[in-house]
């Protein structure tokens, strides 16, 4: 397994899609008292600036969602989206070209996976707090499929 893999989709805690798994949109959609964002909240924030450093553009936008998930699939679609971009991001530890690419001066593409590695994991144990604020950590082995 490549470290990239480890990072983004197995290693050091819970297995990406065993943590985003068997949640509801009743609870991704609130902001619990005294918490900065909800579920919904830290995944689109992590999953956006994921999508943005793998995609190399040029604006990240807004920083936070503008509004709630109205319906269950928009939740499914961003854990896949989140998932098929953290896939993404692992599968170029294949490559060592494409990491050794510098995307600025002095900064390459192995640098910036490993910000966004990083940033993830802070985005997705605050999901885990919330979860286990609300009763819903952890989740059933049941639910480890989204």
């Amino acid at each position: 397994m490549h470290i990239l893999e480890h990072l983004f989709l197995v290693g050091e805690f819970p297995e990406r899609a065993h943590l985003l798994s068997g949640l509801t949109l009743e609870q991704v959609r609130p902001c619990p008292e005294g918490a900065s964002h909800s579920i919904y909240d830290e995944l689109w924030h992590a999953a956006g600036y994921q999508r943005y450093v793998l995609e190399r553009g040029d604006a990240v936008g807004d920083l936070y969602p503008t509004a709630a998930p109205e319906h269950e699939h928009q939740w499914h679609d961003l854990v896949h989206g989140f998932l098929e971009g953290a896939r993404a991001a692992a599968a170029m530890g294949q490559t060592p070209e494409r990491l050794a690419l510098e995307v600025e001066t002095g900064v390459t593409m192995a640098d910036e996976l490993n910000s966004v590695a990083v940033h993830n994991a802070y985005h997705l144990g605050k999901i885990v707090a919330l979860r286990q604020r609300m009763g819903a950590w952890p989740p059933k082995a049941s639910e480890h499929k989204i």
